[in-house]
């Protein structure tokens, strides 16, 4: 299976893509290890801040020992960015925008790219261009209405609404009713006050338990 296609299958399996920066190296690795432990398979590691490179490229040698993990990057708006962590060892490229510099990186690189798309114009031109799964951003903005208005007319497109997306059984069912394929969540399920004690046993038990719930809620549209 080609390395693209891997990945979203386990954005699908996994149903939950977290997301996080913070400027302290160290910090950063603890974290990807506590997702791991929690059960967590894809990570997207995001770009908003001067030491993103640099902490991303300690992760990626942390990371060499958590088999099947994926590391990806977040927030990448332009081609420099795109170049710069895909040398770094990217797993993948995720954009806020329909940033078509960064899919041109990532095409040439054989990176899956993950677009950010707010409007059916926006993820027309996503499906044009091939990509086969789009963030939906902001989440909290659109709404799983949005994608119930949408779903038909892009039958082949995969959803993953991100931004204000909430931990509860209840956003979640509404979400995933809705159509997605899996949602991002960042300061929602790494809250800060988790971050500032470094209470990594309770961002793991929030982890695990919110990966239940969306494993409970595919599990009953199965039956």
């Amino acid at each position: 299976m080609d390395k693209r296609d891997s990945i979203i299958a386990t954005v699908v399996e996994q149903g939950l893509m977290p997301l996080y920066f913070h400027a302290d190296a160290r910090l950063s690795i603890d974290l990807m290890h506590t997702l791991y432990q929690a059960g967590v398979r894809l990570i997207e590691y995001t770009n908003r801040g001067k030491e993103a490179l640099e902490n991303f490229k300690q992760m990626k040698q942390a990371s060499s020992g958590l088999d099947g993990l994926y590391l990806g990057v977040g927030t990448i708006k332009n081609e420099t960015a795109a170049n710069k962590f895909i040398d770094a060892g990217a797993d993948f490229l995720i954009s806020p925008a329909l940033a078509e510099d960064v899919y041109d990186v990532a095409y040439s690189n054989k990176t899956l790219w993950i677009p950010g798309c707010m409007t059916p114009t926006e993820i027309l031109k996503a499906e044009d261009l091939g990509v086969t799964l789009v963030k939906l951003f902001p989440g909290n903005v659109l709404g799983p209405s949005f994608v119930q208005a949408v779903k038909d007319l892009f039958p082949e497109m995969q959803f993953m609404p991100t931004g204000g997306v909430e931990t509860s059984e209840k956003n979640l069912t509404e979400w995933f009713g809705s159509g997605v394929c899996a949602v991002g969540m960042g300061s929602k399920l790494i809250s800060a006050d988790h971050l500032t004690t470094k209470n990594f046993a309770g961002i793991q038990s929030n982890t695990k338990s919110v990966l239940d719930i969306i494993k409970n809620i595919k599990s009953a549209a199965k039956n």
